[in-house]
């Protein structure tokens, strides 16, 4: 097995060389520290998950541990797996350390976080960077029940540091088709109570903030005002256009999504306050997407028309996977793109949509700037403000 030493590695990182540096230590080992730019590995884990990380069979490789065995054992199943361009290093770590070459510390995570999240800190998009920055960030889910069930437990997973979860229900018999936050033996539970338990079961890192209340106008501000990002898992539209109103007026990005019967919705809706916050490109808001409710007897609800249980778990997943975009600053976010799901034909089209100049809420000249009675909005009544 061909060896390389650390000041030859340097060299060619410093080069621009694409090497992917592998540290195949334990992660109590890790959590000292690793190489700059390296993924860590542990050797139990190389061969299911080196393919996720580098598909180019052809990409220089170099392992180390922290002497040396590990890395030429590692290295050698590189090779077997087909890899063309390995090499183990000569020494590992603690020399790296020593010759005062770059190292990516881990000092703010525990042990256990370590273990927790080791998929995310083996990619390097994501790292000990982005946890980090994940347990640091809040985010409000506006109903515990089929889409905000799934939403929530993968962001809690995540390591989303802080859930407010804001619903006004209790859990009915009816709802345990769909809404996995909640079990039979907490029927006539608040859904909020409901998903702190099952929340705090699932990640004792994050702290949940139960809200056991319907959102309105009067409430609204005081519930989005300390989070970063807000999940829209409403089921009806007097809720969703109160949600839209205030993601654009407080600059909160909104990863909205919808289910009826076989079919879902998603998207995320970015006002320019909320878009210079995150460094991305605004983008049109509800009320771009849907200028007026339909008539109610054109928009029933899923208790009347039904839902494919399994539908809001898709769709909710897709919202955290949304959520995590934007906490991150990775990949292209769904703003202006509308994701339509048809589950009994398993596929998923792409729709464009542009910000309405005329929009009363995010046009050039708006006409609605103040929370409206969404109620009489959406029940056909002309749109006025609210009272009080």
């Amino acid at each position: 097995m061909r060896t390389v030493s650390l000041v030859d590695v340097k060299r060619r990182m410093d080069a621009g060389e694409p090497l992917l540096l592998v540290d195949v230590r334990e992660p109590h080992e890790t959590a000292a520290g690793i190489i700059e730019g390296a993924v860590a590995i542990p050797p139990s884990e190389l061969e299911a998950r080196i393919g996720a990380i580098v598909s180019d069979k052809q990409r220089p490789i170099v392992t180390y541990c922290a002497s040396g065995p590990r890395a030429v054992r590692a290295a050698q199943q590189l090779e077997a797996l087909g890899y063309e361009d390995v090499a183990s290093a000569e020494s590992g770590f603690p020399r790296w350390k020593a010759l005062g070459y770059p190292v990516a510390t881990r000092s703010s995570l525990t042990e256990a976080q370590e273990e927790r999240y080791a998929r995310h800190l083996s990619l390097p998009e994501i790292g000990v960077a982005g946890q980090e920055a994940l347990l640091g960030k809040k985010v409000l889910l506006v109903g515990a029940g089929g889409l905000g069930s799934p939403a929530a437990m993968y962001l809690a997973a995540a390591g989303v540091g802080t859930l407010g979860v804001v619903d006004a229900d209790v859990v009915d018999a009816s709802n345990l088709q769909r809404q996995v936050l909640h079990t039979t033996t907490r029927l006539g539970m608040p859904k909020v109570e409901s998903a702190t338990k099952a929340l705090a079961d699932l990640n004792p890192d994050v702290r949940v903030e139960a809200h056991r209340e319907r959102l309105t106008s009067a409430n609204v501000e005081r519930l989005f005002a300390p989070y970063d990002l807000v999940v829209d898992g409403a089921d009806n539209f007097p809720t969703r256009y109160l949600v839209n109103d205030a993601g654009v007026w407080l600059g909160k990005p909104i990863v909205h999504a919808s289910v009826a019967k076989f079919e879902g919705q998603l998207t995320t809706f970015v006002s320019p306050r909320a878009a210079d916050e995150l460094g991305i490109a605004s983008g049109p808001c509800y009320r771009c997407l849907y200028p007026s409710p339909p008539p109610p007897h054109l928009a029933p609800s899923c208790a009347e028309v039904g839902v494919l249980g399994i539908l809001p778990g898709v769709m909710g997943v897709l919202q955290a996977t949304e959520a995590l975009k934007l906490l991150l600053g990775l990949g292209s976010p769904l703003v202006g793109r509308l994701l339509a799901y048809d589950s009994l034909r398993m596929t998923f089209r792409e729709l464009a949509f542009r910000r309405s100049p005329s929009c009363p809420v995010c046009g050039d000249a708006p006409t609605v700037t103040t929370y409206a009675d969404y109620e009489g909005f959406c029940g056909g009544a002309p749109l006025r403000p609210a009272a009080g």
